[in-house]
């Protein structure tokens, strides 16, 4: 009874963050195309010149709503995914950008996420190892594979096997084509993930090696990945490109916040889903405003002093690490062009987002800031609570004690692991309800 109004309780004090939100959709338009649009309204005044003007709009608008539907990569509605390999995932559960990047991506769909990382974990399972054997590691991480109940499942091994060089692939192929094995039983799809390389203070020798290791170890996954038919994607290549522009190891081995924001960019890419947001283009002029598919005007003042409008936005973006840097360069554009001299600031919520000059909005503004992404840092926040029960709830502290050979002393709060289920669900709903961006009016105002 303790247990349960514990759960009560800890939902109550949770419900506080999230309010339902709605989603709109909607195709895009390049800001180029309506500068173009633009010039030609100038031009063609007449009846047949608003034709032509309509005529190429339809048609452009239907090219990249077409090339936007051809995405190699969808998650249906019901999907259990499940994050499996070792620090790599593990240290994601304090972050959340990828489970965030997947889930926003569907916002009307009930998917829901297990992430069974582990530090330090081989394909055998032996970090998982425990007082109490059996079970044996080994099946302790089949059967924590089972009882998530996946039906994809991304993999991310290697980088630990490395460490046993060239003499060791034989054993880790092994290893890996049965963890494969496993998988498939359990009807799931499997997306393997290569490992990532080192960077850290030790002689130079002893880097390259490492990593050519690694590298080797890398090869070997995508060429299971072929001869299994399965998608391989190599984030090796990509994070040892960023590592050498921006700090995104903390301590050589394992990625920080800005290094998990940039793995869920590189894979929401190789999965055929572009982490950028369509950019948004308002052209003013003597007739009406022409705006990209992805904006309304709501209004206009006299003189354009002041422009109401909102973007349907297909899905929210990803919060911005605090480490935040020129490589993080995939926020939303605001192009507004026909403007009068002067600064202009764009509000949202009574707040002003971003202030800059008739020329600067006219280049185009990314917007790093405003109500759409406080929505999406709370499901950020909110993904990892609701990890964080999971974590504790498939890795108790006291195992040994409460499931081990050792349960006859502590073995009644079983039920109470059983019972964070409870919040684990209803973290899951609000996830779902709140996944949807919310409808923003934002206004454009003439300050000076």
């Amino acid at each position: 009874m303790g247990a349960k109004k514990n759960c009560i309780d800890q939902v109550n004090s949770l419900s506080a963050l999230f309010k339902k939100g709605t989603i709109n959709t909607g195709v895009y338009l390049h800001p180029n195309t309506i500068q173009t649009l633009n010039q030609m309204q100038k031009k063609k005044s007449s009846a047949i010149g608003s034709l032509i003007l309509w005529f190429t709009t339809f048609i452009l608008n239907a090219v990249v709503a077409q090339n936007q539907a051809k995405t190699t990569f969808e998650i249906k509605d019901n999907e259990r995914v499940v994050f499996l390999g070792n620090s790599l995932f593990e240290n994601e559960l304090q972050h959340g950008y990828l489970e965030l990047a997947l889930t926003t991506r569907w916002p009307n769909r009930n998917v829901t996420f297990r992430n069974l990382g582990w530090t330090g974990d081989n394909v055998w399972g032996e970090a998982r190892s425990t007082f109490t054997n059996p079970p044996t590691p080994y099946q302790h991480l089949m059967q924590q594979i089972t009882q998530a109940k996946p039906t994809l499942v991304f993999v991310a091994y290697g980088g630990v096997e490395a460490q046993d060089g060239p003499a060791g692939l034989p054993r880790f192929k092994e290893g890996f084509n049965k963890l494969l094995d496993k998988i498939d039983s359990l009807g799931a799809k499997a997306i393997l993930l290569s490992p990532i390389p080192v960077w850290y203070e030790d002689t130079a020798a002893n880097v390259v090696k490492r990593n050519a290791d690694i590298e080797l170890y890398a090869s070997a996954i995508a060429k299971i990945a072929t001869e299994r038919g399965k998608q391989f994607i190599d984030i090796y290549k990509p994070i040892q490109a960023i590592e050498n522009k921006a700090a995104i190891l903390e301590n050589g081995v394992h990625l920080n916040e800005l290094g998990h924001y940039f793995l869920a960019t590189e894979l929401q890419k190789n999965l055929g889903l572009l982490p950028q947001p369509s950019p948004v283009a308002i052209a003013l002029s003597k007739n009406a405003p022409i705006t990209s598919s992805t904006a309304k005007m709501l209004g206009i003042s006299a003189g354009n002093a002041i422009l109401k409008f909102t973007i349907d936005a297909n899905f929210l973006q990803l919060p911005l690490p605090d480490a935040n840097n020129s490589l993080v360069n995939n926020t939303q554009t605001i192009q507004i062009t026909g403007l009068k001299k002067g600064i202009y600031n764009l509000m949202a919520n009574n707040e002003v987002i971003v202030a800059a000059s008739e020329k600067k909005w006219a280049e185009g503004l990314a917007i790093t800031q405003g109500p759409a992404f406080e929505q999406s840092r709370q499901l950020q926040e909110m993904i990892i609570k609701k990890n964080e029960q999971f974590f504790f709830q498939y890795r108790p502290l006291n195992r040994t004690y409460i499931l081990g050979f050792r349960s006859y002393e502590q073995g009644r709060h079983a039920k109470g692991l059983e019972e964070q289920s409870l919040i684990i669900k209803w973290l899951e709903g609000q996830i779902n309800l709140n996944s949807r961006p919310k409808s923003i009016v934002y206004q454009l105002v003439l300050v000076k």
